[in-house]
Formats: C-alpha cells, structure tokens, sequence
C-alpha cells in the first residue's frame, strides 16, 4: 500500500491549484491528479481580464505560474484520470489509470468538460473541428472559419480568431449573445466577423476534413455553408458519476456541497465549476479551493 498523504486534490484547474496552495501552507503533504492539461478550462482562455492584480494575461500564462508555486511550495503531481474512489476506517482511495493513492481527504476540483454536438463529430476532430481555437486556431491562419456558440467563451475565440483568420462567421443558436458587454463591442467592431443568429447545427459534411456544414434557420429551412474549420464552444457539462455514491448530484450532475464546499460524506469536498453554483469564473473557482481546503485541514485537526 502507497503511503497515506492528507490530501489527494483532483484537477489542476484554478480551484484545485489554489486548495493545493491553501492545504500545503497549512503544512500538509498534498498529491494533485490532473487527466488534461494544466490549467483546465482557465487555460484554454486565450486573455483573462478580470482577475485580480492581472490587468491582462492568458490563461496559460496563469495557469504556469500558479502550478510553478504549487509545486515549489511540495506538491506531488500525478497524471491520469481517475477511475473510482472509496472510503475505508477514514482513509480514502483514489485510484487512477496509472496509480492507486491513498490519503485522509480529498477535493474534488474536476472541472467540466466541452458540451458536445451529437452529430459523429468525433470522425473530424482534428480534421477540421475543434473545441480550442487557442489551441487549435493558429492552423487557419488566413481561411474562413466558422465558430458556434453565444457566450464570453465563444466571443473571446472569435476575437482571437479574427486576428489571422480570413474571415470568421459566428452562428448563434438565439437571436443574441450571452457574454459581456465589452465582448460584444469588441466583436462587433471587427470587419471580418459575421455574425448570423437563429441558425441550429444539423449536419457535418467532408471526406477526411471536414468540408461544409448544414445549419436550419427558425423557419425550418436548411443553409449549407462551406468552412475550412468549424469551432465548437456551446458550454460545458460536468462529468462527476464517478464520484457516487459519495457525492450528491444535481439533475445536470453537479456536485452539491454547503458553502464550507462539503460533500454528503465527511473529509470530502468540492470546489470550482463541477459543484453546483452560480458563477464560475477563475476568481470563483479560487475563493472555492481556499475554502475546500481551508475546511479539509480543520477535518484532519479533528
């Protein structure tokens, strides 16, 4: 049996890398497990305006040097997705593809992931349809592209597109967007974004790239349009049934906890976007992780 540390944190976004700082100030030996990449969602951003003493930063750039101070302050990172976790005589298990890891807490800090079209658009996924235009957008440069989606995600990929691609056409599932004001301004002001509204995705079409894409306007009435590429940022979903029966999920599957981010059972919590809560934003996601693991030392003391 590996040894037993006090706290496991599951994901490496910024609640979980924030209860990482929080747990080993309060001299605790921490393992931090992250599936992806470092950062989660916050790294997929290609500019942050609105955290506190950044007046502008990507994501990544946030996301290094929040990992950099973990990881100098002790943190034992491990990579892998996790597969189950149990509770025994107050110890619990997280076992992951690649370890089986043992400690006195845990905090879930897991994120969400993309929400995802339904149209088989796994067979494109990198052949022409992506879910990060930072990652992925720099491979358009000087084509037209299309991006779907009406909040602060997909305003912000549409900016950053805008600034290499030919032309970006923005298709809306409503009559308007979501996200921030200044978003909205900013979007509007780029001559090569189109902007089209009341348009649901219906159909993907190419042979080994993908090639056209189907929309139905309000009417019922298909439109083809042809695309180079095709950015998905349609809002996220969380993925926490791997948690039961230790957690309590809402109907969309987050997990519930008290404001002290407690799960139903003792010693486990949850922070950031995959409880349930009405703001999610890196600032949110932060506070979370300082309470959780603010919360998780003062079980262990008891």
């Amino acid at each position: 049996m590996s040894e037993t540390k006090d706290i496991i944190v599951i994901g490496a976004g910024p609640a979980g890398m924030t209860a990482c700082l929080y747990a080993l100030r309060n001299g605790k030996s921490v393992i931090l497990i992250e599936k992806n990449s470092i950062g989660g969602q916050m790294a997929q951003s290609p500019r942050i305006e609105n955290f506190p003493t950044i007046a502008s930063a990507s994501g990544v750039e946030i996301s290094d040097k929040m990992f950099d101070q973990i990881i100098s302050h002790g943190t034992i990172f491990k990579f892998g997705a996790v597969n189950a976790i149990l509770k025994e005589d107050d110890i619990f298990t997280v076992a992951t593809e690649f370890d089986t890891l043992h400690s006195k807490a845990v905090i879930i800090a897991a994120g969400v992931e993309h929400r995802k079209l339904n149209l088989d658009e796994e067979r494109y996924i990198g052949h022409g349809l992506s879910y990060c235009a930072l990652c992925d957008g720099a491979f358009y440069a000087g084509e037209d592209v299309t991006l779907i989606g009406d909040g602060n995600s997909a305003l912000q990929y549409a900016l950053l597109l805008s600034g290499y691609c030919k032309s970006v056409h923005v298709v809306t599932l409503f009559d308007k967007f979501f996200g921030e004001q200044n978003l909205v301004q900013a979007l509007k002001s780029k001559e090569n974004i189109k902007v089209t509204h009341n348009m649901k995705l219906v159909e993907l079409f190419g042979n080994s790239e993908l090639e056209r894409l189907v929309f139905e306007d309000k009417a019922g009435a298909r439109v083809e349009m042809p695309t180079k590429a095709l950015f998905v940022a349609i809002g996220q979903v969380p993925d926490n049934k791997v948690y039961l029966p230790y957690v309590e999920l809402d109907a969309q599957g987050y997990i519930k906890t008290d404001e002290k981010m407690q799960t139903l059972t003792p010693g486990l919590y949850a922070a950031g976007d995959c409880r349930v809560k009405q703001i999610r934003q890196v600032a949110t996601a932060c506070a979370d992780g300082a309470i959780a693991a603010s919360m998780a030392c003062n079980y262990l003391a008891k």
